[in-house]
């Protein structure tokens, strides 16, 4: 069984590939369901397993399988399911096989792999992802272990280091660069499109900043009111933005829509309700949901999250000393699931020998029987017993010694002996 990690992430595509390659939180389960289909179309042994991670910055498909190009496989499985072009798409992709692959779980589940060094939202997500995975049959041992132990991993780093520590997060970037367009944040009116977890930490980070007000404009209504009483503001529905959209400064927007809730024919209309007053917008979601050609606008000043990650690396250099601490327990770690895994490996091994081993015993055992029942001595049968078993454990390690030549006689000669020493 080979494990394997093929995916992207925001250092190596640009947001305009990877809104392409991101799946839709309700399309996860039936993806997962047709990557299994993927690689058992190939080996027909039905045994490989599946799960997939999609958020703004990456999308990855995690697998083992027993396919003989299964990275290959995995990176036309990603092209294949979004009708993409695959030599288009192959070198944006990483394509990490076994231990590598490992490594990448549990450094991605660590937040080494973030654009915000050490964040904790993406264990969150990780563990989204594999819930999903597992109910719709993605998951099989060796799957269930590797995260398993990332989540393990990603305690033990968070606990042990201080890799979060410095850190700026998106909501905090999203703060600095309105402040770039308007001195005081409590002078601007605050529009936040969505409810999900993102959108309330960007709530939290601007409201400490006592802005004029804040609007929680959100698909289901009752959700946003939720959110919005939290910080003593007020909800709308997404289908009033056409409207409403020109009364607000600053626009923060990350939902899981899969087409743009934000065209350039209802900013230019917004702009000029404003008077040409400049709007600070934010679009945090992937795929985007304000459309790029906004930015070209001369009052809009659109950022996308791949804008704000440049700003979430400073105090980077603060944190290598941790960093450095956090590769080391995780290298430590992905020794020991290699480990398991090669013991996996030979799991398949032991058990035939035990079968082997089994029906030996009882034909020796059925053969003893028949001799007592006919009246033979005791000491005769045990005799004739303990050498029945002997030859027959004997028989295959005699038999492949002989035919074996060379190199390989030379090798069976070694091992045999250490094999069959036994305790005394």
């Amino acid at each position: 069984m080979q494990l394997l990690a093929v995916g992207l992430n925001h250092t190596t595509a640009p947001v305009s590939l990877r809104e392409q390659l991101a799946f839709a939180p309700d399309q996860l389960g039936q993806a997962v369901m047709a990557a299994r289909s993927w690689f058992e179309r190939i080996d027909h042994r039905g045994s490989d397993e599946a799960a997939i991670l999609s958020t703004c910055n990456r999308t990855e498909l995690y697998a083992a399988s027993h396919v003989p190009d299964p990275l290959d496989a995995g990176a036309h499985f990603l092209a294949d399911f979004h009708k993409l072009n695959y030599s288009e798409l192959r070198p944006h992709l990483y394509m990490l096989p076994q231990h590598d692959a490992v490594r990448h779980t549990f450094r991605v589940a660590s937040g080494l792999d973030s654009m915000v060094l050490g964040e904790t939202q993406i264990l969150g997500q990780i563990k989204d992802a594999i819930r999903t995975a597992d109910e719709a049959g993605g998951l099989g041992t060796y799957l269930h272990q590797l995260f398993q132990r990332s989540f393990s991993v990603a305690k033990e780093v968070r606990s042990t280091t201080e890799i979060g520590a410095h850190s700026v997060s998106m909501a905090a970037a999203a703060v600095r660069l309105s402040q770039r367009i308007f001195d005081k944040i409590a002078e601007q009116n605050v529009l936040f499109i969505g409810a999900g977890e993102m959108i309330e930490l960007c709530a939290t980070h601007f409201a400490a900043q006592n802005p004029k007000t804040i609007t929680i404009a959100n698909r289901t209504l009752e959700r946003g009111e939720v959110l919005a009483h939290r910080f003593g503001g007020r909800a709308i529905r997404l289908a009033d933005l056409q409207d409403k959209l020109h009364q607000y400064d600053i626009v923060i927007s990350c939902t899981a829509s899969s087409l743009p809730l934000i065209g350039l024919g209802m900013v230019e209309r917004a702009i000029k309700a404003r008077r040409h007053k400049p709007m600070f917008m934010v679009d945090l979601a992937v795929p985007r949901d304000i459309e790029p050609e906004v930015a070209r606008l001369n009052d809009a000043f659109l950022y996308t999250v791949d804008d704000l990650g440049k700003v979430v690396q400073t105090g980077l250099e603060n944190r290598q000393a941790a960093v450095a601490q956090a590769e080391a327990i995780i290298e430590t770690r992905v020794q020991s699931f290699m480990h398991w895994v090669d013991d996996r490996a030979v799991v398949p091994v032991i058990q035939s020998l035990h079968e082997n081993s089994e029906a030996l015993r009882l034909m020796e055992l059925e053969r003893a029987r028949k001799m007592l029942a006919k009246g033979e001595d005791i000491d005769t049968v045990l005799e004739a017993l303990s050498k029945g078993l002997t030859a027959k454990f004997m028989h295959g390690p005699q038999q492949a010694l002989r035919h074996a030549h060379g190199d390989e006689r030379a090798q069976l000669a070694e091992i045999l002996p250490q094999m069959f020493r036994g305790r005394r």
